[in-house]
């Protein structure tokens, strides 16, 4: 018996990284998926790798291609009980206040942090139909410290899904509706290798202030959505959930 047996999930982001990941392990504690990624191609290869799942293309931050995602997975499966809201950039022009553009700033936001609440906008109601169930918006540890190699349209957004979280958490808490803030720490995806692998040096900087010493691994991320998906976490909501390897709690790490 799987821990999520039952369950419809709808998964933003999912073609790749950590989305990807959330699926393949969702499905095997027995999920039904929507594998939803702007990228049709790579969702329709994570949806063909993954039990009980279908492909879905979906810009989050067009209000019309979320509320179709979500008709789409209504029609599929009946209905919505897990809303993982996984999708989001963090582009190479996204830098200090003094260097961000505009443009810049307002990609990431519209993807970020419109996205996440177009996707609670037009997700709720399904779960309200369902008597319930659990919202999982993905924030950032970057939301809860700050870094002077600023990326301040990335990090401001990630703060704003902290808050969007909080106040939805509280208003639906009597409705049965769980709303929670994943917030990983350094993650081993493939965009932040390619980062890192320009300047190892880099690398070396930010790996003195990690406890631990190492990136997070994908599958140690989502083990805590897996959490937050299942009736495990009946009784949490409004939750800032650091999974980061201590590096919040950081003062002076080990040598």
């Amino acid at each position: 018996m799987g821990r999520l047996d039952g369950k419809v999930c709808v998964i933003t982001g999912a073609g790749g990284g950590m989305g990807r990941e959330a699926a393949f392990l969702f499905g095997e504690e027995g999920a039904r998926i929507c594998v939803a990624d702007v990228n049709l191609e790579a969702a329709a290869d994570t949806a063909r790798a993954t039990r009980d799942a279908f492909a879905q293309q979906v810009d989050v931050a067009d209000e019309q291609s979320v509320a179709a995602m979500m008709r789409a997975t209504k029609e599929r499966h009946g209905g919505i009980d897990v809303l993982y809201n996984n999708a989001g950039i963090s582009p190479a022009d996204d830098a200090s206040v003094l260097d961000t553009s505009v443009e810049a700033w307002d990609r990431v936001q519209d993807v970020n942090t419109k996205g996440v609440f177009l996707c609670c906008k037009h997700g709720i109601p399904y779960l309200l139909e369902r008597g319930g169930g659990s919202v999982i918006n993905v924030a950032s540890f970057v939301a809860i410290v700050g870094a002077a190699t600023s990326q301040i349209s990335y990090t401001a957004s990630k703060g704003a899904v902290l808050s969007m979280t909080r106040e939805l958490a509280v208003q639906f808490a009597r409705r049965n509706v769980r709303v929670n803030a994943l917030c990983p720490g350094p993650v081993e995806t493939p965009l932040l290798l390619n980062i890192f692998g320009d300047d190892p040096a880099a690398l070396e900087r930010r790996r003195t202030h990690w406890p631990t010493g190492r990136l997070a691994k994908p599958r140690e991320i989502v083990n805590g959505a897996l959490f937050l998906a299942s009736d495990e976490s009946s009784y949490v909501t409004g939750t800032t959930f650091l999974v980061d390897g201590g590096l919040t709690a950081a003062y002076v790490t080990p040598e």
